[in-house]
C-alpha cells in the first residue's frame, strides 16, 4: 500500500522560509516522478515543482528562484525548500508520486504566509 506523508507546514511571515518533506512507503520510490502541488481556497490545484526519477526539475513560474525541490532516494523522501515566502503562497501543499497511469497523493499540509 502506497503512502505519502507530508510534514513541515505551518505559519510564517512574508519573507520567511519553510521546508516541506514527504516520506514515501510501499513503492519503488526511485522510479517515480515526485511532485509538489498546492491548492488555495477557491482555486484549482496547481503544480508547484516537479522532480523526475533522473533528478530533472521543473517549477511553476510563480515560484522560480524561491523554491527548490530535491529528492533522496535512499531515504525515500522528497523535499520542498521554500524561501522568500509571499502571502499568495498560502495553500494546502500536496505531495504526489506519478508513474504512467499510477498516481498517488499525500494528505496535504497547510502553509500560511501572513503578517
Amino acid at each position: 500500500q502506497v503512502q505519502l506523508v507530508e510534514s513541515g507546514g505551518g505559519s510564517v511571515q512574508p519573507g520567511g522560509s519553510l521546508r516541506l518533506s514527504c516520506a514515501a512507503s510501499g513503492m519503488v520510490f526511485s522510479i517515480y516522478a515526485m511532485n509538489w502541488y498546492r491548492q488555495a481556497p477557491g482555486k484549482q490545484r496547481e503544480l508547484v515543482a516537479a522532480i523526475s526519477s533522473g533528478g530533472s526539475t521543473n517549477y511553476a513560474d510563480s515560484v522560480k528562484g524561491r523554491f527548490t525541490i530535491s529528492r533522496d532516494n535512499a531515504k525515500r523522501t522528497v523535499n520542498l525548500q521554500m524561501n522568500n515566502l509571499k502571502p499568495e503562497d498560502t495553500a494546502v501543499y500536496y505531495c504526489n508520486a506519478g508513474l504512467g497511469q499510477r498516481n498517488f497523493w499525500g494528505q496535504g499540509t497547510q502553509v500560511t504566509v501572513s503578517s
